[in-house]
Formats: structure tokens, sequence, C-alpha cells
């Protein structure tokens, strides 16, 4: 596609003509003069996509662990170091398992199902990933988001795991304390990498719980209770949900949020955490 810029006929105005092919010395048409605020949906998003790669040639990042040259947060060097999505885990809960364990599934997830089905993750919650995830948390460091999304995108996950995704929603509180969801900022990276859908408009967070790393293991799963409602459930009736999140400890956040979805007509849902905090 070429673009010139032309005069109107009223010779008042000077706009852009494009076309796919070389130009015709002809007069411009008011048919033939296409402004760029009205080009269909896809060639915009050709534009975007050849804009920010011209920015990532021109205006390179660099990894925030190694220092090398690297189109987000993270280079692919430092992902296989510190990613560990194969690590032998529950199925359920993704908890390590024992070398010597003969069952997919941990005893707790065996005596105590949860509501969510499957769980995948990308590491475990240690250095250096726990500091990333404190920076985008905390410090709003929103490139991190991309390329943790870019994480889960990874995860040996089986294919058609899910129908659409969600991200964990804050309180409206939180949201406003901290300015941005980080879980949803993940999950925007991976609707981007696995082309599904990003739900938005289902769950809310109807209860501004204390923030769960300050509560005792005993405490976290009555703080909770009842945090979560859906909306519009007629989208999610039938579906395979995948539920994005940042840090997964004890899990009642995600199994309160799997459990409120699965009353409103979910048929199944999967975890997929940046982080699981091993047991100590």
């Amino acid at each position: 596609m070429e673009c010139i810029k032309v005069k109107t006929s009223d010779a008042k105005e000077v706009r852009w003509q494009c076309t796919a092919g070389p130009i015709s010395s002809q007069t411009p048409s008011s048919t033939s003069i296409m402004q760029i605020t009205k080009s269909p949906p896809s060639t915009l998003r050709r534009l975007r996509q050849f804009a920010l790669q011209m920015v990532d040639e021109l205006l390179p990042s660099a990894c925030t662990l190694c220092g090398s040259k690297s189109h987000d947060a993270l280079c692919n060097r430092c992902c296989k170091q510190y990613a560990d999505g194969y690590a032998a885990r529950c199925t359920c809960c993704a908890i390590r398992l024992p070398d010597f364990s003969q069952s997919p599934v941990c005893g707790s997830c065996l005596v105590r199902p949860p509501a969510f089905d499957f769980t995948f993750v990308a590491s475990d919650y240690a250095p250096p990933i726990d500091r990333l995830l404190q920076a985008l948390k905390f410090h709003a460091k929103l490139p991190l988001a991309k390329a943790f999304g870019r994480l889960l995108s990874e995860l040996p996950a089986p294919p058609r795991t899910a129908d659409l995704i969600i991200a964990v929603p804050l309180s409206l509180d939180r949201l406003a304390e901290r300015g941005f969801n980080q879980s949803l900022e993940i999950a925007r990276a991976l609707a981007q990498h696995s082309k599904l859908p990003l739900a938005t408009n289902i769950c809310l967070r109807v209860k501004h719980t204390q923030t769960q790393a300050s509560l005792p293991m005993h405490q976290r799963r009555v703080n909770m209770r009842n945090a979560f409602a859906v909306q519009n459930s007629q989208l999610i009736v039938g579906k395979r949900i995948l539920l994005v999140d940042d840090v997964m400890t004890t899990g009642h956040t995600l199994n309160e949020l799997a459990d409120c979805l699965k009353r409103h007509g979910a048929a199944h849902v999967t975890n997929f955490v940046v982080a699981r905090t091993p047991i100590r």
C-alpha cells in the first residue's frame, strides 16, 4: 500500500490517498480519498503491527535480568533458565510432587478436590521470578506483564484447553489504589499469543478482601468467601474457562472464583499462573 498527500476538490484540506498498487496520475475523486481514521480494522491492525516492529528495530528493549537485546522484558535464554513449566507437579493445584510420587494428583487435592480442574504454572515463586512479579505488581513495571503472558502461552498445556480467558479481578478499591490489574495485563498478553478471546465483563470482585499474603493460612479461605460475582452468565454456560493469575499460594482465591463460575454454568476451569508458592 502506498500513501501520498492530496488536496480535496475545494483545495482547502490536505488528506491522505492510499492505494493498493501504483499511484494513479489522475485527479483523485472524493471516493478514492481514504482517511486513516476511517480505515477498516484489518488495515489499522497491520499499521499498528508495522509500527511496533519499527519501534522494536529502532529502539530495542533489553532483558530485565541479563541486559541482552530482547523484544520484551525477558529474553528467551532467561525464560528457559528460570521458568520451569515442565516440573513434576500436581495436575490439579500445580504444587511440586516428590520424586517418589506415583499419583499425578497431590494428597490434598485427593482428599479435598478444589473447584478448578487443572493448574499450569510457569515457575515456582522464587528468585528471580518473585522479584519480577513484585516489580510488576507494586512498581507498575507493565512490560513484564507482556513477558509473563508469553511465558504462559508456552506452557505444556493440552490443546483446546479453553474457550475463553478470564483474569482474576481486583476490587474497585484495590484497582483505584494500584491503578491497574496485574493479572488482567498478563491475560491480555496471553490472549494475544493464544488467539483466545479475553472476557472482561463477566467476573466481578464484590468484596474488598484483605491481602491474602497478610493473613495466616487458616484465615485465607474465610477471607475469600463470597468475594466474587458473575454477570452476563450466559456467556460462560458450557464453556471451558482459562483463569489467569500472577501468584498462587494456597489456591483459595482461584478456588473461590472457579466455584463461582461453575455455579453459573461453566463446564471446566483451568488455571494459568505465573508462579506457585512452594510448600515450606
